[in-house]
C-alpha cells in the first residue's frame, strides 16, 4: 500500500508543477527559453500520443516517469526563483479554465494530425 500511496503523491506533485509552469508561462519575468520548454512539457503532458506507447510494459510508463519530470526540472531551472515561488503560491488555489483547456486540447490534436499528415505524405510522395 505504501508504494501505491507514494506514486499517487508523486503524480499529484507532478500535476501541481504543471500548473506552476502554466502560470510561469504567462509571467513577464519568465525568459523565452523557459517558455519554449514549458510549451513542450505541457504539450507533451496533454498529448494523447506518447513517444513510447503506454501499453508497452515498463518502457511505456518510463517516458512519463523520466521525460516529464526532466522537462519540468529544466524549465524551472531557467525561471527566476521569485517567479517560481509566486507561481507555486498561486497554483495552490488555481482552477483551470475549461474553455481554454478544450481549445488547448484541440490545438494539440491538430498539431499531431498535421505531423502525421506531413510524415505520411512525405513517405508516399517521395517514393
Amino acid at each position: 500500500m505504501g508504494f501505491l500511496k507514494t506514486i499517487k503523491e508523486k503524480a499529484k506533485k507532478l500535476k501541481q508543477e504543471l500548473v506552476v509552469l502554466h502560470l510561469a508561462y504567462s509571467h513577464p519575468r519568465t525568459p523565452w527559453t523557459a517558455k519554449a520548454i514549458i510549451i513542450l512539457v505541457i504539450g507533451y503532458a496533454l498529448s494523447p500520443i506518447d513517444l513510447i506507447p503506454d501499453f508497452i510494459p515498463v518502457l511505456g510508463l518510463l517516458d512519463d516517469i523520466i521525460l516529464l519530470p526532466l522537462g519540468i526540472y529544466c524549465a524551472i531551472k531557467l525561471i527566476p526563483n521569485e517567479v517560481i515561488k509566486e507561481c507555486r503560491e498561486r497554483a495552490r488555489t488555481y482552477s483551470w479554465d475549461k474553455k481554454k483547456s478544450i481549445v488547448a486540447g484541440v490545438i494539440i490534436a491538430f498539431i499531431w494530425i498535421l505531423a502525421v499528415y506531413l510524415i505520411v505524405s512525405h513517405i508516399f510522395i517521395n517514393r
